[in-house]
């Protein structure tokens, strides 16, 4: 029995150990839940609010919050279109899918009180920078910044760096991450380092910086030559899509075919369901033409609206993956 509450001990301390761990990667103002960004403002965080109108500075307990809005690139800096809603005494939220976003790796942001007042975050924040105003830095005024890609042990992006073991301190930077040169550290295991990102899908370069000297991936036959004439190694983030075609059940044979394959009218053969056709493929990040071939029959997709023509003046339906 007291072997029993031992390891129930040990196992309860590693969960509080690993939930701590993970609270402290979380960067403030924002969380990431799959594919949707949580917005989070909690006003026990801050202690003062700028005043838009004439910039003076205010402390929170001064005024009574009425509501929260985020404001940032994303949206303009926008004071009345992203309205928090608010889950407790304290905090407030706001979900956007990841996909409201454009490709670009990171965004500034601040909340907005009562659409006047702009919450100031700390110097001492994790994710902040400094703000500006018509090119210039200003003093004692910070944002706080949003990272798209982030680490995830469930991610898709696996970085591994075998061997130098000396080292101590090990960095993934790439286009993913506009080369950033701190961000997203390296762990040490066993035989070398590793990282695993969530990262959308795409094609990016990627170098290492070890104790601050930048190098190549040596696992990774795929690189290409940057401007210093060395190599960035290149890393290509798939997402899996499933193309299904509704109704045809008397057809003998649905084939796949698009850009992705490049108009290949054999290889991908669908599979029969209840429904109709589905065919399920890894698909890089950005814009793919496709059709069905149905018992030799080329049909567009009936159940996608989005339609483009190509540079052949053919009318074919389209995938996004962003």
């Amino acid at each position: 029995m007291k072997q029993l509450l031992k390891h129930i001990a040990i196992l309860f301390i590693a969960f509080i150990s690993l939930n701590t761990y993970a609270q402290k990667n979380n960067f403030k103002g924002y969380r990431i839940e799959g594919d949707t960004i949580v917005f989070s403002f909690n006003k026990n965080d801050y202690t003062k609010a700028t005043y838009d109108f004439d910039g003076d500075k205010y402390d929170f307990d001064d005024f009574d919050i009425k509501n929260v809005v985020v404001s940032g690139e994303f949206n303009n800096w926008s004071k009345n279109k992203w309205y928090m809603t608010k889950v407790d005494e304290d905090k407030y939220e706001l979900r956007k899918s990841i996909h409201d976003f454009t490709d670009e790796f990171s965004w500034e942001f601040k909340f907005v009180i009562n659409n006047s007042f702009w919450a100031e975050p700390s110097k001492k924040d994790g994710n902040i920078t400094k703000a500006t105003k018509n090119g210039r830095k200003i003093y004692g005024v910070y944002n706080l910044k949003m990272y798209l890609a982030h680490p995830n042990e469930k991610g898709n992006a696996h970085f591994k760096l075998k061997g130098f073991k000396d080292a101590k301190k090990v960095i993934v930077a790439g286009s993913f991450n506009k080369w950033n040169e701190s961000l997203f550290k390296m762990k040490k295991v066993e035989d070398g380092w590793e990282l695993t990102l969530k990262i959308k899908p795409g094609v990016y370069e990627y170098r290492f910086i070890v104790d601050g000297k930048w190098m190549e991936d040596p696992s990774n036959i795929h690189k290409v030559k940057n401007e210093f004439s060395e190599y960035n190694s290149l890393i290509d983030i798939k997402e899996y899509t499933a193309f299904k075609l509704r109704g045809y059940t008397n057809a003998k044979k649905v084939v796949l075919s698009g850009t992705f394959n490049n108009w290949n009218e054999h290889d991908f053969v669908m599979r029969k369901m209840d429904y109709g056709w589905k065919y399920v493929l890894p698909l890089s990040g950005g814009k793919h033409h496709y059709k069905f071939i149905v018992d030799g029959k080329w049909v567009l997709d009936p159940n996608n609206a989005v339609k483009e023509y190509d540079d052949n003046g053919h009318v074919n339906s389209v995938c996004m993956i962003k």
